[in-house]
């Protein structure tokens, strides 16, 4: 449980600009203690919100947590994006990670993140919201899996978007005889030794998974339905997330063509050649597989391209161009579904099984509840979910004080950006809330100037002194 006064948290001049915070009476009700949960729940200390806060595992972590139940976690995971873009606002990642940090250190990193800002001590953990209601007056009430009930002025969700898989009903699955399941429940690529392994799916989760069942299993096949381009992590042996966004320079003499297109279709070379569709759509208009490795065990034979099921049989699968092979297990790497299952759905609007909230944040109708991280952007993610979080408590301010908040309620029930910064992004699910992190920041940063709300930096958020 948190309770902190606007004393404790700010001092007389403000923070950082801002005005003094006001001594809030109103309490709220935060749901997760992942990275996004995190990040919120370190906005709300600093403002002085009063909340609580409501983990169902026994640690911070998230997904991040392997031994958390339901994580989509494996053992060979690495994050896709580099340290040197990933990290929280004020908090860098550890000078001795690699590149790209594994399942572990990413853990390791967001304890120690909660750590140094005193977070832990709020969490109620193993404790999860069954079911939150909203009441007269922009109130809810939330049940507890305790069976307690709590009356809360706002609710704030950030449970995380990779717990609730989608698992497509493949023609043919009920009478394979084999191991048929989703990614979810896969660990670690020993369980696939001995065995002919079908992998479907090609999202960045799904290539890992392919390269694991290359390395451990009789034989491998991986079944994609389109051409994709497949992103080396590392170009003039720099990050390639780094190098673009302009945080580490290339080498003297280096440089990369003007159409990101052409850069990696000239790094990777004909995909036709290994088996695979050749890419059709611009790399920047769906979300970057950060993976290579993949393509190595192509060329060397180790796994096999397939094109996308047409259906199952009792001892393997039939594809789209008539092929067909015997496998023993089926792996679904086929995504998640962004829910929110303590909430009756038909409360907010939905597109792709993808709640539709004002900046990916706000619903529209409930003026107390707040979203937080279910946005896709090719990006890291964790600096965009603090600017996120300024919002919430921007609109947590304007509830307590009524100081423009006539103004932003209209922006939240009507103000409609085209936050895509013109990129035609792919008709999927996974594309239903995409935004160019770009023009996201952009028009973030406006808001902020708009409402006199002070731009992040560094040194926003003072660390715990003990």
């Amino acid at each position: 449980m948190a309770r902190t006064t606007a004393t404790q948290a700010n001092t007389e001049e403000g923070r950082d600009g801002a005005a003094p915070a006001p001594d809030y009476q109103r309490k709220y009700c935060l749901v997760g203690a992942g990275p996004a949960g995190l990040v919120m729940g370190r906005a709300l200390v600093h403002e002085g919100v009063s909340f609580d806060w409501f983990e169902r595992h026994t640690d911070v972590g998230g997904i991040w947590d392997i031994d958390s139940p339901g994580s989509p976690m494996y053992e060979s995971a690495h994050f896709i994006s580099s340290k040197y873009t990933s990290s929280f606002v004020g908090h860098p990642m550890p000078d001795d990670y690699p590149d790209y940090p594994t399942w572990s250190q990413i853990r390791d990193y967001i304890r120690d993140f909660a750590r140094a800002y005193d977070l832990t001590r709020h969490v109620t953990f193993g404790v999860s919201v069954d079911r939150a209601e909203p009441l007269p007056g922009d109130r809810w009430q939330v049940t507890l899996s305790t069976g307690e009930t709590r009356i809360y002025d706002g609710l704030i969700a950030a449970p995380g978007v990779t717990w609730h898989p989608n698992r497509p009903s493949l023609p043919g699955a009920d009478s394979y005889t084999g191991d048929l399941r989703h990614s979810v429940t896969f660990r670690d690529g020993i369980e696939l030794r001995g065995k002919r392994v079908l992998i479907v799916g090609a999202g960045n989760s799904g290539v890992d998974i392919a390269c694991d069942a290359a390395r451990h299993a009789d034989q491998a096949f991986f079944s994609v339905r389109r051409g994709y381009r497949y992103v080396p992590k590392h170009i003039f042996g720099l990050p390639t997330d780094a190098l673009l966004a302009g945080v580490v320079a290339p080498p003297e003499g280096a440089v990369l063509p003007d159409n990101l297109n052409d850069a990696i279709d000239v790094l990777v070379g004909d995909l036709t050649r290994l088996g695979l569709p050749a890419p059709d759509h611009d790399l920047l208009t769906s979300h970057p597989i950060m993976n290579t490795q993949v393509l190595h065990h192509l060329a060397h034979g180790d796994l096999i391209a397939k094109p996308d099921v047409e259906r199952l049989t009792p001892t393997g699968a039939v594809f789209a161009d008539g092929s067909e092979v015997d496998v023993d297990v089926v792996l679904l790497a086929t995504g998640y579904q962004s829910l929110l299952p303590f909430l009756d759905e038909k409360l907010l609007p939905w597109k792709q099984d993808h709640p539709q909230l004002y900046l990916n944040v706000f619903a529209r109708e409930l003026d107390s509840l707040y979203v937080l991280g279910f946005v896709e952007f090719a990006d890291a993610a964790y600096r965009r979910f603090d600017e996120m979080a300024q919002l919430v408590v921007l609109d947590i301010r304007a509830r307590e004080t009524g100081v423009r908040k006539v103004e932003l309620d209209e922006l939240k029930r009507a103000d409609q950006p085209d936050l895509t910064g013109g990129i035609p992004y792919l008709d999927s699910p996974r594309h239903a809330n995409y935004v160019n992190s770009e023009t996201y920041q952009t028009y973030l940063a406006k808001l902020r100037e708009r409402f006199d709300w002070p731009e992040l930096t560094e040194t926003t958020y003072p660390k715990a002194t003990n």
